[in-house]
């Protein structure tokens, strides 16, 4: 028996409230421990291209305080009942959750209500949140080693979807914005029929849902949300790209591939794929470049799938006198070889138990199923996946692996960014 054979299926039940609220339940009594999350279907890609970074910044916004929680006090009230709490942004969604001891679920679900019901947006809270977002920039970004190789491989993998700009967005847009423009976004995303609430832990089932119809039964359903399609045209290249980075010593070459959304079976292949080229120190690229050839200090192959398109990105960083279009020639010839032949069998195995460790793993705390979860409504459309995603990876063939390689991962349809040191100006 493999090992995900041996791992729990996990219960779920769902069902929508009136006002369009989505909602998920996961019963497991084995620990004293609940999570109560909300995940909205809004990220970086809804924007206006002339307002980015709302997304990210609501996330911090939203903690703001509301009409029954006063300003400042939300952390406070969630660690002082034995609690921790968070929130998270990407492109396609916005995740808050908190975690707490089970006897405090109510207290949990009073605040995630309040939060969608009576969020309190004013002048003073957006000044503050301007401020610290401005310094999760810097730290994270603008002073952080290799912190924008994203924004630059983003812009050049994509012309017309609004992926092209990153998710911490543009401080400008931010310090322009009007109170109104927070309230208008706040008005349009922030609404019941736009969410999912997932409930996971040691709870009663009939007493959860009747809290839940409780807290969230009379928040208002929002207004429909349009949401614009982009398509992008194929990439004509290779496109070069140079970047200077103030922060770093040492070069770093990447090429960027995008790829198709992450609900398409080729997304799931892809994954394979760079598990295969870079996941671990036995992997063909590892050994090759670090171990044998010593080329390269680091070298690394990730999918990065999204809801509507994925990229693809290879790369690595060199030794010594190593040039970046040595590296690149290397890895080169590792995908040509994944294009020409089929993966060995042995390797296969070895991919197929790294997925089945990591299926399991993922569904072994209640903060990991729940994220999962939600997820897997919020941008699958398929609740079930937590149960069932390692059976398609289970399908995948070597065939498969090898024709993807062809299909994506095309010199000619691609960014090649030297992502380099700055050069000090000689005296």
């Amino acid at each position: 028996m493999g090992s995900a054979a041996m791992a729990q299926e996990v219960a779920f039940e769902e069902y929508d409230l009136d006002n369009g609220l989505h909602v998920i339940l996961h019963q497991d009594k084995n620990v004293p421990v609940v999570t109560v999350a909300v995940s909205y279907h809004v990220g970086s890609k809804d924007e206006n291209p002339e307002k980015t970074g709302f997304a990210h910044f609501f996330e911090h916004l939203l903690f703001e305080g509301t009409k029954n929680i006063e300003r400042g006090a939300w952390f406070k009230l969630v660690s002082s009942n034995g609690g921790s709490n968070n929130a998270t942004t990407n492109y396609d969604r916005t995740y808050y959750y908190e975690n707490f001891p089970s006897n405090n679920l109510e207290l949990g679900l009073w605040l995630e209500s309040e939060r969608l019901m009576h969020p309190v947006i004013n002048q003073i809270g957006v000044d503050t949140q301007k401020e610290v977002v401005q310094e999760e920039r810097r730290l994270r970004v603008d002073n952080a080693p290799y912190g924008r190789w994203q924004e630059v491989m983003f812009k050049n993998l994509f012309e017309k979807h609004p992926y092209r700009w990153t998710v911490i967005g543009s401080l400008e847009h931010l310090a322009s914005a009007s109170l109104e423009d927070f309230q208008n976004f706040n008005k349009t995303y922030y609404v019941p029929n736009n969410a999912v609430l997932v409930v996971a832990g040691d709870i009663e089932m009939a007493k959860t849902k009747k809290m839940i119809q409780d807290y969230f039964g009379p928040i208002p359903k929002g207004a429909e949300i349009e949401r614009k399609t982009f398509v992008e045209d194929p990439i004509v290249g290779p496109i070069k790209v140079q970047f200077n980075d103030p922060n770093i010593q040492i070069p770093l070459v990447m090429m960027g591939y995008r790829t198709p959304g992450q609900t398409e079976r080729d997304a799931y292949v892809l994954d394979m794929l760079s598990t295969y080229l870079s996941d671990g120190k036995s992997s063909k690229l590892y050994k090759k470049l670090v171990d044998e050839k010593k080329m390269a200090l680091q070298v690394f192959a990730f999918n990065g799938s999204q809801e509507d398109y994925g990229a693809y990105i290879l790369g690595g960083l060199p030794v010594g006198e190593t040039s970046l279009a040595a590296i690149m020639k290397e890895i080169d010839e590792e995908i040509v070889k994944v294009q020409t032949d089929l993966i060995s069998e042995k390797d296969y195995q070895k991919l197929q138990n790294k997925f089945e460790n990591q299926f399991v793993n993922t569904n072994s705390s209640i903060a990991g199923i729940t994220g999962s979860l939600a997820n897997y409504y919020l941008l699958y459309d398929d609740t079930n996946l937590i149960n069932n995603v390692i059976d398609i990876y289970r399908s995948i063939t070597r065939e498969e692996i090898r024709d993807a390689a062809i299909k994506y991962l095309q010199k000619d349809q691609r960014v090649e960014m030297e992502y380099l040191p700055e050069q000090k100006e000689a005296n």
